[in-house]
């Protein structure tokens, strides 16, 4: 029997490891997926805020002395906005920012164009424009619900690769962190509302 025991405790040793290595990778592969499909909503979000600003975009374009500067920036920053792809996989805090950036100028060329409807009685009354800036606020909520639940999602996943002893095998199958969204540049800076009583 003496014989046999180095090897029963170096069987017990492998499977030990065995079972380690395979509980890690499944769950990392788990939380990974999860994020996967958190960074689609996000996308899904943003997606359908780009197809309502485009309809948004041809209501006021019926407008016919509405400034055309403030439609092609609209128009310019929704291109740029959707010229950019993420891979969930292998996202960089760099990517997700550049990301965020492109968001934050159609958020910001968005809320000039609405700033600037306020000039047109016209819009203003007008029931198809009216709809659309319903469905852009309620989008909007959306976006910003599933930024949050990608940020839940992340959490999870980047505490299991980075805990001991699970950080050691993280950088041996390649999981690496991942970012969280953060707040868009000036956020924390407070809006300035100016009335017009012209």
């Amino acid at each position: 029997m003496r014989k046999w025991l180095p090897w029963i405790i170096v069987a017990i040793i492998v499977f030990g490891l065995y079972s380690w290595g395979k509980g890690f990778n499944n769950t990392a592969v788990t939380l990974n997926e999860n994020v996967g499909e958190a960074w689609g909503n996000v996308q899904t979000s943003y997606q359908r805020r780009n197809d309502l600003i485009g309809n948004l975009v041809n209501t006021v374009k019926g407008a016919a002395d509405f400034e055309r500067k403030t439609l092609t920036d609209v128009i310019e920053a929704r291109a740029k906005a959707t010229s950019i792809s993420i891979d969930p996989n292998n996202i960089t805090p760099e990517q997700l920012a550049q990301y965020n950036q492109v968001q934050g100028g159609l958020s910001g060329a968005l809320k000039s164009l609405l700033v600037t409807v306020e000039r047109y009685p016209e819009l203003k009354a007008n029931q198809n424009f009216l709809k659309l800036q319903d469905e852009l606020t309620s989008t909007e909520n959306t976006i910003q619900t599933a930024r949050t639940r990608y940020n839940e999602a992340i959490k999870p996943y980047n505490v299991h690769i980075k805990t001991f002893p699970n950080s050691l095998l993280a950088g041996i199958l390649n999981f690496d962190s991942k970012p969280y969204f953060d707040a868009e540049v000036g956020a924390e800076k407070p809006v300035d509302v100016e009335f017009d009583f012209k």
